[in-house]
């Protein structure tokens, strides 16, 4: 009995041990003033993704299938239930308003089927969603790694994050949509331009969730999640091989492109990015921050890397709108630990 009580002193020992060894390997926080920070809806189930309406009003998702549009008051219209197959990181994801939607009121979305295979809608916003217009079926999906990020570049383009749905290989694959960013005109057309002539603009990607671009050079950043850390961020480049799963991290191999960041030392498991004023701010699930990467001039490289924001638990989304930053909290994902009024949407001032 002796040496069993013994054993059980150094196990705990050890636990805690290692509890501190990793608190002490996290980047220390900084953190924004409460009065900076502004909660505009909360109560949510999983808010996914967000965009705006030309006259500012939000529109987002969230993963149960519910599309609502939140004005600057806090009021929420619900405007959709898709019907979805939400499970575990499955279900309604990315959302994208058409940069033309003053003439023709097309908003896009992204969700998972109730088969489990993922799909590119575009619908006609007129009070509710209607007139379902299937731009792009059959993405490979599964309980995880759907990708699921809907965004319009600086070219008018419509450009979606795919994951690998569990099926790592495909992502090397240039014919499958899995592990892939790809490419479309908004009527669902293959872009002339493409590199490999389909929907694929570039290949080797685990499960990216983010995408933005600097719209004074139309340079494209892409956030991804890596295996047990290994999280990537991204310029992305037409037709390149972002490696995965034959490179990962911080490998460098002749044929694939290597990571502008990638972080080796803990789980960010980034989701949103959003770039403003030469910054990437980057949300992170696990991680449970609001990173900002300062770009050098040429955007080629990073010059300081700290956070803006934590103590939020998991972060899903993050827009810039207007000299404010928008975020959504994901603590009702099934991997969270939610408090009061969770899941949120907050702004914060630039």
């Amino acid at each position: 009995m002796k040496k069993l009580n013994i054993l059980i002193v150094v196990i705990i020992v050890i636990l805690i041990i290692a509890g501190l060894l990793y608190l002490f390997s996290q980047p220390a926080p900084q953190t924004v003033s409460g009065d900076e920070t502004t909660v505009l809806a909360e109560n949510l189930e999983v808010p996914w993704a967000m965009d705006f309406l030309p006259n500012g009003t939000m529109i987002f998702t969230e993963r149960i299938g519910r599309v609502s549009l939140l004005e600057e008051d806090g009021t929420t219209a619900v405007v959709a239930d898709i019907n979805v197959n939400q499970e575990s990181e499955s279900g309604l994801l990315g959302v994208a308003v058409d940069p033309d939607f003053n003439e023709n009121k097309y908003i896009y979305l992204y969700y998972t089927r109730e088969d489990g295979q993922n799909r590119i809608s575009q619908f006609i916003l007129d009070g509710t969603l209607t007139g379902e217009n299937i731009l792009l079926d059959n993405i490979p999906g599964s309980p995880i790694h759907n990708g699921g990020r809907l965004k319009f570049g600086p070219d008018g383009k419509l450009y979606a994050t795919t994951g690998d749905a569990g099926a790592e290989n495909i992502a090397q694959d240039v014919n499958s949509l899995g592990g892939k960013i790809l490419r479309l005109n908004p009527d669902g057309t293959v872009p002339s331009d493409n590199p490999f002539g389909n929907y694929v603009y570039t290949y080797g990607h685990r499960n990216p969730q983010g995408i933005t671009w600097n719209p004074d050079n139309g340079k494209l950043y892409t956030s991804e999640h890596g295996p047990t850390m290994n999280d990537e961020i991204n310029i992305i480049s037409s037709g390149g091989n972002y490696g995965w799963p034959d490179v990962q991290g911080d490998e460098n191999r002749s044929g694939y492109i290597s990571p502008l960041r990638v972080y080796t030392d803990f789980t960010l498991a980034p989701s949103g990015i959003a770039f403003y004023q030469n910054r990437l701010y980057v949300t992170g699930l696990r991680g449970s921050q609001l990173r900002v990467l300062t770009l050098s001039s040429d955007g080629e490289s990073i010059t300081d890397e700290s956070i803006l924001l934590n103590g939020r638990g998991r972060l899903r989304d993050v827009v810039v709108h207007e000299g404010f930053l928008y975020i959504s909290t994901s603590n009702q994902d099934g991997r969270g630990l939610p408090s009061d009024g969770d899941d949120k949407i907050i702004k914060i001032k630039l």
